[in-house]
């Protein structure tokens, strides 16, 4: 079967939604759930502390522990064929948000008119829908339907963005020196949304694509965590992955055993010009240990 074929993706909060809820337009809001859909960018499955990683996630831990966890859950393994994937339900591939060899208009080309966003398909059961945070999908969230949303476009800069939008309207660059910080902003322009939902839209369910942009590089952090955890990555990556590794199975999560280190692998690009672009204590591009 060609990939073009295969009938869209519809993920477990699509499901969930869509099919329990799709020919109940006469049922009160109160029997469809809301949906607060978390994704972070770029986390590898081990870096939560409830799958063996050495940073403290005691609220992540504690939505696993009183939720289901996935031992057998695949995405695309990168942040934007990901995001197009759950916003429209079909592969990366199919919406050209994602190319492979002998692929034509594969990779970051323009979505299919066809290829709707969840929104949409939401709107007519009575759903409003909001977004906080990275896109990285072509078009604007509010034009592709969603409610309400806060747009960082500039989302290499955690301290200090010039690129970030509200409603789909450009804000004025963030100044150098400010308190701004992506994670903090990103989830307080949620709490508001749902705030005001609560206050003016009670009646009706809600959607809300929270997205945040980290853990993805250049892994900004705030002084205060860089405080907590030097000396724990004082010890070098080498013992880190070995420790984690040891975690992990007396986890119970993975059986098997820890491949060899490739070490002559760095990473597949060098822009030294973008050093030039960055504020203070800024980096957006991978580096070597001791660089």
């Amino acid at each position: 079967m060609s990939i073009n074929t295969v009938r869209p993706l519809i993920f477990f909060f699509g499901i969930a939604i869509l099919c329990a809820f799709g020919a109940s337009n006469a049922r009160a809001a109160n029997t469809r759930p809301n949906v607060l859909l978390i994704l972070a960018d770029d986390l590898g499955f081990s870096d939560l502390g409830c799958y063996g990683g050495e940073i403290d996630t005691p609220n992540l831990d504690r939505l696993a522990a009183g939720g289901l966890r996935y031992t057998q859950f695949y995405n695309t393994a990168r942040c934007w064929p990901t995001r197009a994937a759950i916003l429209t339900g079909y592969y990366a591939q199919q919406v050209r948000r994602d190319g492979f060899s002998r692929q034509e208009h594969g990779a970051r080309n323009q979505r299919p008119e066809w290829a709707r966003l969840l929104p949409e398909f939401l709107r007519p059961h009575g759903y409003r829908s909001y977004h906080s945070g990275k896109w990285h999908v072509d078009g604007l969230p509010v034009a592709q339907g969603f409610d309400r949303s806060y747009y960082l476009q500039d989302q290499g800069r955690f301290f200090n963005p010039r690129r970030h939008y509200e409603d789909d309207k450009l804000l004025e660059p963030v100044a150098p020196g400010s308190d701004y910080y992506a994670t903090i902003s990103i989830a307080d322009h949620a709490i508001r949304c749902l705030q005001d939902h609560a206050q003016h839209h009670a009646g009706k369910p809600f959607f809300h694509y929270l997205a945040f942009t980290a853990p993805h590089f250049p892994l900004h952090a705030l002084p205060q965590d860089i405080a907590k955890y030097r000396q724990r990555y004082r010890v070098g990556w080498d013992k880190l992955r070995a420790a984690r590794w040891q975690r992990i199975q007396e986890l119970g999560i993975i059986d098997g055993q820890l491949s060899d280190v490739e070490r002559e692998i760095g990473p597949p690009y060098h822009f030294p010009e973008a050093l030039e672009k960055l504020g203070p204590g800024e980096i957006n591009r991978p580096l070597g240990w001791l660089d």
